[in-house]
Formats: structure tokens, C-alpha cells, sequence
């Protein structure tokens, strides 16, 4: 127990910090020390802050029901017992820059789930498969903050986890249009059935913010570190829709592929199942054994079957087929506050620790 690094949630009560709180329950590097949210919340216990709105499947852990809930500004008091943080406060963009790097200038590593550093060209945002050596850039993100261990690094929205892993898997074949629209669980906005009840046998065809981040992300997590920034790639151009539909937790994307070179099917797939990054190499505690998984059926992935597909941290891809306007189209599947969100955050940090960047205080 001593041995594990002591980890602070940042947004503790909310959705995204309660999946971090019972992702994190006898992980094996880290160790929930220390919860802060909001003023309302401090000097209660998780359990009495929380209160009703445990809304995770499984029951909150013992082993935090008793934490007193500490203040998220008062900053210095938090980081001084913790190794680093995961972050997931419900903040204005401008707020959540600022204190993200209050955090990171107490010499305390932050791992965020927020859009707010996304943009920012020192900080690395990276799915561990995918970009691992993105990692690099937070050397220069450090000499910008004057720390010598404290940095903010991001994961990538919950959005793009469907389909931007796919086309890594085949970028040898030069993706270079790709047309998707995403069906987005409600939990992405934080909410079940019981929050938001006119969402039963509703869809809604806007998601403020999300088209913009599903087209430009994917192109950042394809760049390269230039001059101590990341600069994104310029292809593939994507072309992005994002719909909100009555599913809890699973965000589906129907997507359309043209390529330079033309791979057949079985190369395809061939590409996607045998798929592996760092963190498969590294038997990271967190990582799918097997990323992509293809399922053959005709009305598979589906959400009730495939969502927790390696404990919700893989990617499920089905009905590859060729198409009359494009070259190829699927269906991808990912667990969008798993892979998408704390899973994903949760991945990024043990991928740190593995690279030295996150260490005992």
C-alpha cells in the first residue's frame, strides 16, 4: 500500500470523478488519497457529499466513503499531499486552464479529462496507443512553467475513440477523407436516465462544441513536436456530425473512409486486430490486451453487447464494407467515460509513471 503513488481526484462528485474514483479501487500503482470539489462540498465526507448521486454500477468504495472532501482552490493544501492529481472539475475553460496549472506549479502532475488544455501547444494530448511520444513536449511545457516535475497533460475527447485508433491502424494505406457521425450516450453529458428523462425515445442532433473537437483532435494526436510544440497534422480532412441518443453508456460512429492507396478487406481488418501500442508492449495495468477487436456478425458492435469490451478500455469495430461513393465505411464502438474519459486519463498516467514523469514526491 505504502508503495503506491498517493493520487488526488480534482471533481471528485461528479460523473467523470466518480468513474475515476471506482477505476482507481485496488489499482495497483495508485492509491485515491485525497478528493477536493467544489466549496459545497468540502469538509463532508464523500459518502455525505455525494449523497444520492452515486450513479456508477458498482457500489462506491469503502475505501473513500470516510474522505473528507477538501476544497478544489485551496490548492497548495491539496497538492501537498497527494503525488498528482487526475482532474475533472466542472469549471469555465478559462478557470480550468488557470487552475490545472496552479496544480501543475505546486510541482504536482496533472492528468486532465478537460477540454481546456487541449489547444494548448506544450501540452501533450494523447491517447497512449496512438501518440506515446507526444509525451516529450512536457520537457518545454515544464521550462514554460518554471516547475521541475509539476506539468498538465490531457487525454482526448470521448468523441473521437470510435474512430480515430481505426484510421491510426490503416494510416500505411493514407487515409485522406473520412465523413463520420457519432450517436453519443447521455453519460457524456454527465447524466443518466433519472437527470434527463426527456432524453427516453429522444435523439438530439446537436452537441455544443463536439463537431469541432471530433474533426480537429483526431489531427492533433497525428502531429508532431516542432520547436517545444505540438503542431497537428494536416490530413486526414474529417467531416463530423454529432448526435445525442437514448443510450446510457456508448458512443457509436458510422464513418466513411476514401485512401490513397486501396487496401483490400482482409488487409483491413488484418490492420485493426493485430494493432498494439506502448501500452500493450509495457503490459500497462489499465491497457486492453487486444485494442481492436472485429466482429464479424452484421448487426454487431452493439452497445448492449460489446460496450465493455475489455473492461470498456477497447474498441469494437464491425460491418466493414465497401461503399458507392467512398472506399470503405464501419461502424466503431467505444465506452465513452471508460476508454473515453477517467479509463483513458487513467491510462495516460500509468503510461507517465512508465516514462518517468510521474514519480513519488
Amino acid at each position: 500500500m505504502s508503495e503506491r503513488l498517493k493520487v488526488g481526484i480534482l471533481g471528485g462528485t461528479g460523473m467523470v470523478g466518480q468513474r475515476f474514483i471506482s477505476l482507481l479501487e485496488n489499482h495497483p500503482w495508485f492509491e485515491v488519497t485525497t478528493i477536493a470539489a467544489s466549496p459545497r462540498s468540502a469538509g463532508k465526507t464523500y459518502e455525505e457529499a455525494v449523497g444520492g448521486r452515486w450513479k456508477m454500477d458498482t457500489p462506491m468504495p469503502k475505501t473513500v466513503k470516510d474522505i473528507v472532501v477538501m476544497n478544489v482552490n485551496e490548492v497548495e493544501k491539496v497538492a501537498s499531499g497527494v503525488d498528482f492529481v487526475f482532474s475533472a472539475v466542472d469549471m469555465t475553460k478559462e478557470e480550468i486552464k488557470a487552475i490545472e496549472e496552479k496544480y501543475a506549479k505546486t510541482e504536482t502532475p496533472v492528468v486532465s479529462n478537460n477540454s481546456a488544455h487541449r489547444w494548448t501547444p506544450d501540452v501533450p494530448m494523447v491517447v497512449p496507443e496512438i501518440n506515446p511520444e507526444h509525451m516529450k513536449v512536457i520537457e518545454f511545457q515544464k521550462k514554460r512553467l518554471q516547475t521541475t516535475r509539476g506539468f498538465v497533460a490531457v487525454k482526448p475527447n470521448c468523441s473521437i475513440q470510435s474512430y480515430a485508433p481505426v484510421l491510426t491502424a490503416w494510416q500505411e494505406f493514407e487515409p485522406y477523407e473520412v465523413v463520420a457521425t457519432t450517436y453519443q450516450a447521455i453519460s457524456g453529458a454527465g447524466k443518466n436516465f433519472s437527470d434527463w428523462p426527456e432524453m427516453n425515445g429522444n435523439i438530439i442532433p446537436y452537441i455544443g462544441g463536439e463537431e469541432e473537437k471530433s474533426e480537429k483532435e483526431p489531427l492533433r494526436i497525428w502531429g508532431e513536436i516542432k520547436d517545444g510544440v505540438i503542431v497537428p497534422a494536416t490530413s486526414p480532412v474529417i467531416t463530423c456530425q454529432c448526435i445525442r441518443v437514448p443510450v446510457l453508456n456508448g458512443h457509436t460512429a458510422a464513418v466513411f473512409v476514401k485512401f490513397k492507396k486501396q487496401p483490400t478487406k482482409e488487409q483491413l481488418i488484418e490492420k485493426l486486430v493485430h494493432f498494439k501500442g506502448v501500452p500493450q508492449e509495457l503490459e500497462l495495468p489499465s491497457a486492453p490486451k487486444q485494442f481492436i477487436q472485429y466482429l464479424e456478425e452484421d448487426n454487431r458492435p452493439q452497445v448492449t453487447m460489446d460496450v465493455d469490451y475489455e473492461n470498456g478500455m477497447g474498441v469494437s469495430v464491425g460491418r466493414l464494407r465497401e461503399d458507392t461513393v467512398y472506399d470503405w465505411k464501419f461502424i466503431g464502438l467505444s465506452h465513452n467515460t471508460v476508454r473515453g474519459a477517467a479509463g483513458g486519463a487513467v491510462l495516460c498516467a500509468e503510461l507517465l509513471k512508465a516514462q518517468g514523469y510521474i514519480t513519488k514526491k
